[in-house]
């Protein structure tokens, strides 16, 4: 369904029981809601949580922010980054994650248990800091808490990061098989058919989706250290990462659970930058443990 948040259009899916607590799932750079892996998501449903899953903007269903001066050209980003250039922005994740809140007030979500991966973990991470009355705990999965270009030169993460469009349907499963291959789960892989499965519907549904990501790619870069803020963070927050993320190493997510204060840190052999569907019950037991021992219900 389409819903009004924060001024724009969202996709939303909403999932389970209305009247048990919301946990909201945040996607990561250039991905769409049908990238989750539904036992995932029925898996936080049969946990006993009313599951919220969306297109982030500028991606998939959700609405498109072309913006006239603003690069959206893969190796026009990379040549003014390399150049020390400054880029203008479409938008912020401090923007992303009002988006989030917007969502959760167009369906009278008063709290809600929140799960960002990699992008939206980061977005989690500033809801956890600008918004920390409307959650209930932070799940913070296979991200960073620092500036993308203190993660290393730019020149070698930048070309990783943006897109290109794909020229048929075929070629863009070719391409998700290739990212599996490089940044899945080597403990917990994913079958071909499910990611050409997966491919497709995103295929289908998100139309030209190049542009739209790289516009998410320079919101990503401008993202700040979020270091001293977190250090300050009084909040149940529950940090994963896979020992085996060849996109941002794991020191990244121990990191975060350094600076904030009582958090659990769940390391996991075998995981890598995706949740693939062999993975996806141990993150429904982690996190649905991790809210327990967290609930004042």
């Amino acid at each position: 369904m389409q819903l009004k948040a924060n001024g724009i259009t969202l996709e939303v899916q909403d999932h389970g029981n209305k009247a048990n607590p919301a946990i909201v799932l945040i996607r990561g750079l250039g991905t769409q809601l049908v990238h989750w892996a539904d036992n995932l998501v029925t898996g936080f449903v049969a946990a006993g949580f009313r599951t919220i899953v969306f297109d982030n903007r500028d991606v998939g269903l959700s609405q498109r922010f072309p913006v006239a001066g603003v690069p959206d050209d893969a190796d026009e980003i990379i040549a003014r980054a390399t150049a020390g250039e400054d880029i203008p922005l479409p938008y912020t994740l401090d923007d992303m994650a009002r988006d989030v809140i917007g969502l959760m007030d167009a369906l009278e979500i008063d709290k809600a248990h929140i799960f960002g991966i990699s992008m939206g973990g980061a977005i989690a991470q500033l809801l956890a800091l600008n918004h920390a009355d409307r959650l209930l705990t932070d799940t913070i999965v296979m991200t960073a808490c620092r500036p993308l270009v203190e993660r290393g030169a730019v020149g070698d993460i930048l070309p990783q990061l943006v897109a290109r469009d794909d020229a048929s349907l075929e070629a863009a499963q070719d391409a998700l098989i290739a990212e599996f291959g490089i940044w899945g789960c080597p403990g917990y892989p994913a079958d071909e058919s499910y990611i050409r499965k997966q491919a497709e519907a995103a295929y289908l549904r998100g139309g030209p989706k190049a542009a739209g990501i790289n516009r998410q790619v320079l919101a990503t870069m401008s993202a700040g250290d979020r270091r001293p803020a977190l250090k300050a963070l009084n909040m149940p927050c529950c940090v994963i990462h896979g020992l085996d993320d060849a996109l941002i190493p794991h020191e990244f997510g121990a990191e975060i659970a350094e600076h904030i204060k009582d958090s659990e840190y769940h390391p996991i052999k075998g995981m890598g930058h995706i949740i693939s569907p062999l993975l996806a019950p141990e993150i429904v037991r982690i996190v649905s443990g991790f809210i327990r021992k967290h609930s004042t219900t």
